[in-house]
């Protein structure tokens, strides 16, 4: 299965894993599943950190890669065509980085791990990360 994490879900894995429901972090971490992490939860990270947001033991470039690795996460850039995906959503979620990540999963056909309830209407295949 090939899943894609929102920021604040691959935030909760690396630092807070007890957040999500249990077979769910059992299918972010099974050998046979393929997890990305979209450039854009990079760019989320780095912009809270900067902003004094986000508090991480590291800078986002130390911090970030090495989780990725040593999770198995693989990157997901940014493309043209996720970027023209975006106008083709309806309004239901403003908040650009979800958006983004919202046109990754539905033109990559893959499942969006999330918890926040905005995403519910979009078409695109869901995974509540908590109940």
């Amino acid at each position: 299965m090939r899943l894609l994490l929102d920021t604040h879900c691959w935030l909760w894995l690396v630092a807070e894993p007890e957040r999500i429901r249990h077979d769910v972090v059992e299918m972010l971490v099974a050998e046979d599943n393929h997890v990305h992490v979209s450039t854009a939860t990079a760019w989320e990270i780095v912009i809270k950190h900067s902003l004094g947001k986000l508090s991480l033991p590291d800078p986002p470039a130390e911090y970030i890669p090495p989780r990725m690795t040593a999770l198995g996460h693989r990157p997901l850039p940014i493309e043209q065509r996720h970027a023209l995906q975006v106008a083709r959503l309806p309004p239901h979620h403003r908040d650009p980085f979800d958006r983004i990540l919202i046109a990754q999963a539905q033109v990559e056909d893959i499942h969006l791990v999330t918890a926040d309830r905005l995403m519910a209407p979009y078409d695109v295949r869901l995974i509540w990360a908590n109940a």
